[in-house]
């Protein structure tokens, strides 16, 4: 395991590293489950965060969950095999990537879910999935809108509000009956400590599941100060299909814009991951009709979603990361992995153990995967030259979104559906506010000079 955890092998392995090869099932499976394991928790957290904002019952939890695996499962498995190859509406990319529940829509997703509810959040969704189909037709008109400098910013955005909700969940949840306890914060810091530990240290698996490990031992910790209750365990079947409109779908417009805007900047941004999973995998860019098929499958399946209780998915940049290091592209290998999530969301005990998870593990857990979101979004946008009219777009546009989001009786005057679009979560704001500026700030000469260079090469 070790051999292809560091890089490409020799001999019989020589099929994990072609892209329809076909290793066998003693090869395939280490590595399908290393994908599961780096994902998983990412995946099932945004689940289990929305359940709380939500207000949703034990029952209802575990089904939101149980969604969140089924639907991750079934939408990586379009993007490996897709279903419509030819024609001006490709659907699926063909490329080796691994789908699940996207933390990009947490901070709209919990606004949405105090304010209206789960439903409300499906409504959206919905929309927002046929926003990303269009994205995906006009990808090559719509990309020039979003260079790196406004998705870096938009990512940036994303991860610092995120940051509430992971220093909330560390002192034990808000509205916890021993918020802020010293048991509370000593279980996150424990989960942390080895979580930032194991990423800098770690090699091979251990430095892959370095999240799952670390919530294996907060978890452990919370267990002998007795903060694991196991009732919603007991309750849960052994196997459940997922219900189809469990939750039911509401459509409210605020709702369906904020959640729009956000999936058009996700279309784009599903575009860094297929290219790194190509050039980090393949040695290679990404085919135009990988691309459009890539986001045309994106926004079907997230249309397709909402109908079984999943929330917004996306492609998991981790996953990307194990193929840019172990060059392993094999389909049989993510195919697998999505075959694992299928079975393990099918069966409702696994998903309410999942909801046991102390708020303490959790956070100690999250709060370092959120300070890198914040980081790739500044990783973005320093990809720019930090002249004083990127400086501009950057500063202000997460000034005014953070701003507004923290200071939202601000907005007091204002009908209800401008606080639930600008003034919930600070993304939308930013998002627009970055494009805009954008587009009207006049380009100093280098900058120009670049573009057309640019041009002048494409031609």
């Amino acid at each position: 395991m070790s051999a292809n955890i560091d890089g490409p092998a020799s001999g019989a392995s020589g099929e994990l590293f072609r892209l329809d090869g076909k290793p066998s099932a003693a090869q395939a499976l280490p590595l399908a489950l290393q994908h599961v394991v780096a994902m998983i928790v990412g995946c099932v957290t945004p689940a289990i965060i929305v359940s709380g904002a939500a207000g949703l019952s034990d029952e209802d939890s575990v089904i939101l969950i149980q969604a969140a695996l089924v639907m991750s499962a079934l939408t990586t498995l379009v993007q490996l095999y897709p279903p419509v190859r030819s024609g001006v509406l490709r659907i699926g990319s063909g490329l080796p990537v691994i789908m699940g529940i996207s933390f990009a829509y947490v901070p709209t997703m919990q606004a949405i879910a105090g304010s209206f509810g789960v439903a409300t959040i499906f409504g959206a969704q919905i929309v927002g999935g046929i926003v990303a189909v269009i994205v995906g037709v006009f990808i090559k008109q719509i990309r020039k809108f979003f260079p790196p400098l406004i998705t870096g910013t938009v990512v940036f955005a994303i991860g610092l509000s995120l940051y509430p909700t992971a220093i909330n969940y560390m002192a034990g949840g808000t509205g916890s009956e021993h918020y802020g306890s010293w048991q509370n914060w000593l279980v996150a810091l424990v989960t942390l400590v080895i979580v930032t530990g194991l990423n800098h240290y770690g090699r091979g698996i251990w430095k892959l599941s370095s999240i799952l490990i670390g919530m294996i031992a907060g978890y452990i910790v919370s267990l002998l100060f007795g903060m694991v209750d196991f009732g919603a365990v007991s309750q849960a079947s052994f196997f459940q299909l997922p219900i189809p409109l469990h939750f039911g779908v509401e459509f409210e417009i605020s709702s369906c814009v904020a959640i729009g805007v956000l999936f058009a900047i996700n279309s784009i941004q599903a575009i860094g991951d297929f290219t790194a999973t190509t050039t980090g995998g393949m040695d290679r860019m990404p085919a135009d009709e990988e691309l459009n098929g890539g986001i045309v499958a994106y926004g079907i399946c997230n249309i397709a979603c909402p109908l079984f209780g999943g929330l917004p998915t996306a492609t998991f940049s981790q996953n990307v990361g194990i193929v840019a290091s172990t060059k392993v592209v094999a389909k049989r290998v993510f195919g697998m992995a999505a075959g694992i999530l299928l079975v393990a969301g099918l069966i409702p005990k696994f998903s309410s153990i999942l909801t046991t998870i102390p708020s303490c593990v959790l956070g100690g857990a999250t709060v370092s995967v959120f300070a890198s979101i914040a980081m790739t979004g500044v990783k973005l946008v320093t990809a720019s030259p930090m002249n004083y009219r990127n400086t501009t777009i950057v500063g202000l546009a997460v000034a005014l979104g953070m701003g507004i989001t923290q200071a939202n009786a601000a907005l007091a005057s204002f009908p209800a559906w401008v606080t639930t679009i600008f003034g919930r979560s600070p993304v939308v704001l930013a998002t627009i506010v970055a494009i805009i500026l954008n587009l009207v700030l006049p380009k100093d000469q280098t900058d120009r000079a670049i573009e057309i260079m640019k041009k002048e090469g494409a031609g």
